[in-house]
């Protein structure tokens, strides 16, 4: 085993083995986090912060997106019912904007610049601007083995769209600079692999196998309750595992069928590019890495795109015939009330995940702000006046949840999305005096 830190033994330690490196989770025995350790005569520091972004495309079913009241007599619209178990961590925010996203034709100019608050630029020529995601994962850059996990379900798309902005925003929500979207990993096996830097010719081995005998010499040296605690994650990791094994099969099929057709993968259709068949598998498995991410302190941030903007999607499952996309031009027929319900189901997904992985007194989610957004109110409309929002975690304790917040009645210069991004950021610790078109934080936060 090997830690870094001032101590010998840190909540940073890690079990090696061949060609894989595991972090582990929050231990009562090593009550610190991050590269810092405590000496004997100074408290522990506290858990990180984390913050991850989940994108759903093309609007909600307006109808049904709405709550009333606190804490846990919050009353929950039917598309936010997956939320029910979590009303006194979350905050349901109404009445946000993006003004940058209004007036420019719809859809690519409506969610490319959804973390960044940036105008976009039509044309051959990818510009906006950084994304807030992105802002707070280079501020952690030093203190995490992964700056931030950058994930998809649905393969990016290239052209420009009848507005003439490039499909490459409708295709990314996170962006490293004006002209660049950070590259996304739509592979689970891929993502996996990162995730326990599972490299070489044995990736298809268990991880937990060639790191088994560091498991052994740790059990020795952790508290009994440390070792249930180590005994559940191994678990849980051993479960994603074999899960994940099914979707590298696909991978490599895939890889193989496109060398022999001489065409990239990207450019075949699900599921011979090698993505998980069923897009309920496939969003879970992204979840439960985010969620090991989190947990282990290998990242602090993280985006999931679970759709792209103009998604072709289906959902035999929830025994709806069309397409994302053309559902969301029938946005209040009980169809895509169904696909709402489904994606706010995988944002509960994950945050009750996280709300049972335990620090200390809190959670990981209780130390995190997990967001839900989508590009636009009305996929009929294709409106962007306000989008729909929600927060669940409370940023240890700097942010206060159980609430119903409408900023739709005020001005425009107080219901700035960046407004909120700002609170966001400075509440973990990346002071930003200006984002996008915002220079002060959205009141009432």
């Amino acid at each position: 085993m090997s830690a870094k830190g001032k101590s010998d033994f840190s909540r940073r330690m890690f079990l090696r083995g061949a060609g894989v490196t595991m972090a582990l989770p929050w231990l009562e025995s090593v009550p610190v986090w991050g590269n810092e350790a405590a000496t004997p005569s100074e408290d522990a520091p506290a858990a990180p912060k984390r913050f991850a972004a989940m994108f759903m495309g093309c609007g909600v079913n307006p109808d049904h997106w709405w709550a009333k009241g606190e804490g846990e007599q919050m009353e929950l619209g039917k598309s936010l019912e997956p939320m029910s178990n979590l009303k006194g961590k979350l905050n349901v925010i109404h009445g946000l904007f993006n003004k940058s996203a209004t007036g420019v034709g719809i859809h690519p100019g409506q969610t490319g610049n959804i973390l960044s608050g940036a105008a976009l630029q039509k044309g051959a020529e990818l510009r906006g601007g950084i994304s807030m995601d992105q802002v707070i994962a280079e501020h952690f850059r030093d203190q995490t083995e992964q700056a931030s996990m950058v994930l998809g379900c649905e393969q990016p798309v290239t052209g420009y769209h009848e507005t003439n902005f490039s499909m490459a925003y409708s295709s990314h929500i996170s962006w490293q600079n004006a002209t660049s979207p950070v590259p996304m990993e739509a592979y689970p096996s891929l993502a996996f692999d990162n995730l326990f830097n599972n490299q070489g010719n044995r990736r298809n081995q268990s991880v937990l196998d060639r790191v088994q005998e560091e498991v052994s010499s740790l059990n020795g040296q952790v508290s009994t309750a440390d070792r249930g605690r180590l005994d559940e994650y191994l678990t849980s990791v051993r479960e994603v595992e074999k899960r994940i094994q099914a979707s590298r099969n696909h991978k490599e099929k895939a890889d193989q069928r496109a060398k022999h057709q001489n065409k990239p993968v990207v450019a075949m259709k699900r599921p011979d590019d090698g993505l998980p068949e069923d897009i309920r598998e496939h969003m879970r498995l992204m979840c439960d890495i985010i969620a090991m991410g989190f947990q282990t302190d290998k990242t602090r941030v993280a985006t999931l795109l679970m759709c792209r903007d103009i998604s072709g999607m289906f959902y035999p499952f929830l025994g709806v015939r069309t397409a994302h996309h053309g559902a969301s031009h029938d946005d209040r027929s009980d169809s895509y009330h169904k696909i709402t319900h489904y994606y706010v189901s995988q944002y509960a997904y994950l945050a009750e995940k996280l709300d049972n992985m335990k620090e200390g007194e809190r959670s990981v989610l209780d130390n995190s702000c997990l967001l839900f957004i989508n590009s636009m109110w009305s996929g009929s409309a294709h409106d962007s006046s306000k989008v729909p929002l929600l927060l669940t975690g409370g940023l240890g304790d700097t942010l206060q949840t159980g609430r119903s917040l409408n900023y739709a009645e005020k001005d425009d210069a107080d219901r700035k999305l960046c407004s909120l991004y700002l609170g966001i950021m400075n509440r973990m610790g990346v002071q930003q005096n200006q984002f996008g078109d915002a220079s002060t934080q959205l009141a009432g936060l």
